[in-house]
């Protein structure tokens, strides 16, 4: 008989497994027409960490610690053109809607963490920065391009997955967050 321990890796494993063939199926499409693409993944719970903080919050931030509200997880890295773009356009949809339950966590995926505060220097943002050197957390979420967006329900399920970013895409983004956030807890 399974133990809970070896329960809880098998569904790490298909959540990853589930993200990865659906980030692979849009991938090509993405690169071969160059634009960013939203999937919108059914019944996938967000995979939980504890990362720390580099910006905007002290100590360590638990994204499990966010339920209750609408979450925006994005990865980046220093060297990703397009998150020069993200990281400012998904700050102003932080500043906006905040105070109606919207969190944005931002995930460096950098290996070294001056890389990620230097580029935090030049590209400013008000919401926390977190760092993952190691790349465990980006392996549980199948980021598979940078910038990696994960839109988050009250409930923790991720119900859009972002994969790069270009100018007007943020209007669609929030869009989406809008709608979650109008939906009833």
């Amino acid at each position: 008989m399974p133990t809970h321990e070896h329960s809880f890796h098998r569904a790490q494993w298909l959540l990853r497994l589930g993200l990865t063939l659906l980030l692979a199926a849009n991938s090509a499409v993405s690169v071969a027409s160059n634009q960013s693409s939203v999937l919108q993944p059914h019944g996938v719970l967000a995979p939980d960490f504890t990362l720390p903080a580099i910006s905007n919050q002290t100590g360590t931030l638990v994204l499990s610690e966010s339920r209750g509200k609408v979450t925006y997880v994005d990865f980046w890295a220093s060297w990703c053109g397009p998150c020069r773009l993200s990281l400012p356009a998904i700050d102003g949809i932080y500043r906006d809607l905040k105070a109606q339950g919207f969190v944005a966590i931002a995930v460096s995926v950098d290996v070294v963490e001056d890389d990620a505060l230097d580029f935090l220097k030049r590209y400013k943002v008000s919401y926390p920065v977190v760092i993952d050197t190691e790349g465990a957390v980006p392996k549980d979420y199948a980021v598979d391009g940078m910038p990696s967006g994960y839109l988050i329900d009250r409930q923790g399920m991720i119900r859009e997955v972002h994969v790069g970013f270009k100018k007007g895409d943020e209007l669609k983004l929030r869009a989406s967050i809008e709608a979650l956030l109008a939906e009833s807890l």
